[in-house]
């Protein structure tokens, strides 16, 4: 079977991203990459969640099939932060001093909200997760976003005794 990267995911994010469509805020004439390296850290994993989302619910179509509930469900035992927190965790030797620096800004960013079926240690890890992801997608750094991505799901998958259709 013809893996997931042969339709790359990074197209999809690569068609939502145009740098001429982009003008830093104030046009100061910094570079966007510039400029999103000072976007506040919950903005950051904010974004990254939605990416993360539709990556999850992009693989699961594609190797699981069921109901859409039936997706949904599996999709939440990827997208949960206990998940999350794990991967992050498990994905840390892999990261780069400067990607390490941006899981730290968004674990330490308080958001004054953690969900009711999480602690707050995982919360916060996830929510470095999801920084690292938007932090990637604003630099335009799409393969190594994919590649995030590739190995979070692998580590999620297994996590959840999954097997991993490559």
């Amino acid at each position: 079977m013809s893996g997931f990267t042969d339709i790359p995911f990074t197209k999809f994010i690569e068609c939502m991203w145009r740098e001429s469509d982009i003008e830093p805020a104030g046009g100061d004439g910094r570079s966007a990459a510039a400029h999103f390296s000072h976007v506040p850290p919950l903005v950051l994993a904010y974004v990254g969640d939605a990416i993360h989302e539709v990556y999850i619910r992009g693989r699961l179509a594609r190797d699981a099939f069921g109901s859409v509930h039936k997706l949904h469900v599996e999709a939440t035992g990827y997208v949960r932060c206990d998940s999350q927190a794990e991967v992050i965790r498990s994905i840390s030797e892999a990261l780069t001093e400067d990607e390490r620096d941006i899981v730290r800004r968004g674990r330490n960013a308080h958001s004054g909200y953690v969900p009711k079926n999480a602690n707050v240690a995982d919360y916060r890890h996830a929510t470095g997760f999801e920084a690292l992801l938007g932090y990637l997608y604003f630099n335009q750094n799409f393969d190594r976003l994919n590649h995030l991505l590739n190995l979070s799901y692998q580590r999620a998958a297994e996590r959840n005794g999954k097997a991993v259709i490559e």
